[in-house]
């Protein structure tokens, strides 16, 4: 299949949804009902490492899989590469943001697509990508909801960072938890999956400008119990690797920002206007 670049705005299909400008590369065609949407920026080795694993156990037989890049410099995303693990589409978001102005730019392609759910799994190689099958499977059993977790039975969690294990455990989880209406035990990690009714529900609203960093994750954590959406934790395996941190949250400055993200979210100041009758 040639590769086709165009690029993407914020009115997709005559409906105005606020959405980062990005291109697309088209690798491959649409396959499956499913896809898998990995965010990633100057991720090196580790992109390559997590592809070779999803090669490995088949992921492209089941899901059509989407990178979203939000701009990397370090040269791991070679077209040959993406094709030689059957990656369906590159994504380059040019516009303003950082993750969720990436997620953005992934949702409003894979729902033009008409793809019936997505997979989100962070491209830093520290999940184990096997549990997209069973995630899938769930979202075609009815849950338009599955979070990742390391903390329930079946979960493995390795070298976690203390400080983040326990903004987690203590804070993060907790609240999220009392404010949602659901039991969440691993609130922070991307690795999820979203029904299409969830993410084109009018009621959550996604694509809005307010959502640049990381405030879909905690905002949906947040909203979709609330509206009634059936949600599920699956265990899955987090691995740091020794003396290294893969992440983009700074120690400090980075921990605060999320706590803010959090009080934001449960407060609902991410919830859409309510649009009143005249």
């Amino acid at each position: 299949m040639t590769t086709s670049t165009q690029p993407r705005d914020s009115a997709t299909r005559g409906e105005h949804r606020q959405v980062p400008a990005f291109t697309e590369i088209l690798l491959r065609d649409k396959r499956h009902d499913h896809a898998v949407v990995i965010p990633v920026i100057n991720e090196g080795d580790r992109i390559r490492a997590l592809l070779s694993r999803m090669d490995e156990i088949g992921i492209a037989d089941i899901a059509d899989i989407i990178v979203v890049d939000g701009g990397s410099t370090d040269g791991s995303l070679a077209e040959k590469l993406l094709r030689d693990h059957r990656v369906a589409a590159l994504l380059v978001k040019t516009g303003a943001g950082k993750l969720s102005a990436q997620l953005r730019c992934a949702y409003a392609f894979c729902l033009d697509a008409e793809y019936h759910g997505i997979v989100t799994i962070d491209g830093n190689n520290k999940d184990d990508p096997a549990p997209i099958a069973a995630f899938i499977d769930a979202m075609k059993q009815g849950i338009d909801f599955v979070q990742a977790s390391r903390f329930i039975t079946g979960g493995v969690a390795v070298n976690t960072p203390v400080a983040r294990h326990a903004a987690i455990r203590m804070l993060h989880a907790p609240l999220l938890s009392l404010f949602s209406g659901f039991k969440w035990t691993d609130t922070t990690q991307g690795f999820r999956a979203y029904s299409r009714a969830l993410l084109t529900d009018p009621r959550i609203n996604l694509f809005r400008d307010v959502f640049q960093g990381y405030e879909l994750l905690a905002y949906l954590s947040y909203r979709a119990p609330r509206l009634g959406f059936r949600c599920q934790e699956l265990p899955t395996a987090r691995r740091y690797p020794e003396g290294e941190v893969p992440t983009k949250i700074s120690s400090v400055r980075g921990n605060l920002q999320i706590l803010r993200v959090l009080l934001a979210a449960i407060s609902g100041r991410y919830n859409p206007p309510i649009r009143r009758q005249p």
